[in-house]
């Protein structure tokens, strides 16, 4: 079994996202796979984490459903965030080996993947003290929340790509008041680049960073052992 990267070119509703990773930390906790990376979007979503605040709530379920936002409650860490297309989410599902079964240091990990994949494109981001995630002067571009069980990672990141920023009003963003959002987009402007060119971007940093090789799949191809999982 080889670990594998598995990309998704049509965005994947957030509870399917949330089933796949279940089915896929539970064969992996098994040693059944192997790790697997899913690159993707969602369908526009409000998700607050598991202890996250309701008041970090600005517009009611109800409301966002009539405005074609999803929402839901999410086992990973942290307060209520937006995904929506143009926004790339990157879900690793890991076995945390023996040197790095530390949830601070898998958090850093994942925000410099973050700031490599922005620097890449020409936007200086970075990590701000006490806050989670990867910062550029105009705003917070790349969001970070995880699970651990037993040493096997579920959720992960969004880094906003070039995704449509007024979703973000419905909510205080992870809970930090007054704060901007930004985007490559709403940065660069006509020059930001592709969803798929920041995928490819991402993955090479992942991969360095992460020190994992990872096989690229498309998701209506995985390997023949993830098959079964990626069914219903």
């Amino acid at each position: 079994m080889k670990a594998c990267a598995i990309f998704f070119d049509k965005p994947v509703r957030y509870a399917d996202g949330v089933l796949l990773q279940q089915r896929l930390a539970a064969a992996r906790a098994t040693s059944r796979i192997a790790d697997v990376v899913l690159f993707l979007e969602h369908h526009p979503v409000v998700t607050l984490g598991a202890r996250g605040r309701t008041d970090s709530m600005l517009v009611a379920p109800e409301e966002l459903a009539r405005r074609g936002i999803d929402f839901a409650i999410a086992s990973r860490g942290g307060d209520a965030t937006y995904h929506g297309p143009g926004q790339l989410i990157m879900y690793p599902i890991l076995r945390l080996g023996s040197s790095e079964a530390d949830a601070h240091g898998y958090l850093f990990n994942l925000e410099e993947v973050a700031i490599r994949t922005a620097a890449d494109f020409g936007v200086t981001a970075f990590r701000r003290d006490g806050k989670n995630g990867a910062w550029a002067a105009q705003g917070k571009i790349a969001a970070i929340g995880f699970r651990l069980k037993r040493w096997i990672t579920l959720h992960g990141m969004s880094f906003n790509v070039n995704p449509d920023l007024a979703g973000f009003g419905t909510i205080i963003p992870c809970g930090l008041q007054g704060e901007p959002v930004a985007s490559l987009g709403s940065i660069l402007g006509p020059g930001c680049p592709s969803l798929r060119d920041v995928r490819a971007t991402m993955l090479r940093h992942f991969q360095q960073v992460l020190r994992r090789p990872l096989e690229v799949f498309d998701a209506g191809s995985p390997p023949h052992e993830l098959r079964d999982l990626f069914v219903g």
